[in-house]
């Protein structure tokens, strides 16, 4: 029997786009704390949107580069679930803060996820993004999904570019643990539509069928 593909929003700026999606069926919210981002969010905001949230629900936070000093800020502010690292952290640092992590890989021709998954081996999983000479993620291109390999140590969160167009096919031609969605189901950089989370969650689960 094959699982149910779990399925993450990300760049949650506001209560209203949060609940939008945890009433769909998100099973995780991403929250960017990287001030470079237009989808950033600063602490006392996500409190206020932290407060709103049901149980349940993962909430995974985002960073790039950070300096421990700031994400330790963070977890002490907010009841975080998941790291989510997007720069050149290294293993020893994502697994310093005795949280669970994903490590988001920007992917190449040449990238070997099987080998990224014995270094990033203390992680939850590998989250997988186009790769962009000036972005660290949130670009919306997708990249070569025959990349991804049919086994791989660690559980596969794919990102990038991800639509209600695509999402399906995404789904039922690779072994995924999870997707992950920012800029396809938004009307503005870091204001969702909430019709098409609603798209979105609906073409995940006819993949599942």
């Amino acid at each position: 029997m094959s699982l149910r593909t779990r399925v993450k929003i990300c760049g949650i700026t506001n209560s209203d786009d949060a609940l939008a999606a945890v009433n769909y069926g998100a099973d995780a919210l991403g929250f960017v704390f990287y001030d470079k981002s237009p989808r950033f969010l600063d602490i006392e905001p996500a409190i206020s949107i932290f407060n709103d949230i049901p149980p349940f629900i993962n909430k995974v936070a985002l960073f790039v580069n950070a300096n421990s000093n700031y994400i330790n800020t963070v977890l002490e502010k907010l009841s975080i679930d998941v790291l989510q690292f997007h720069g050149d952290e290294d293993e020893a640092f994502c697994s310093s803060f005795n949280k669970p992590y994903l490590k988001a890989i920007r992917m190449r021709d040449s990238t070997n996820l099987n080998v990224l998954a014995e270094h990033y081996s203390s992680a939850s999983g590998l989250l997988l993004d186009a790769f962009d000479t000036t972005q660290y993620g949130g670009t919306g291109q997708a990249f070569n999904w025959g990349l991804i390999p049919k086994q791989c140590d660690l559980p596969i969160i794919l990102a990038g570019g991800l639509t209600i167009q695509n999402v399906y096919s995404a789904v039922k031609s690779t072994h995924l643990y999870a997707v992950d969605v920012s800029s396809g189901v938004e009307k503005n950089k870091g204001v969702k539509d909430h019709q098409l989370i609603k798209q979105f969650m609906h073409e995940v689960k006819r993949a599942n069928e």
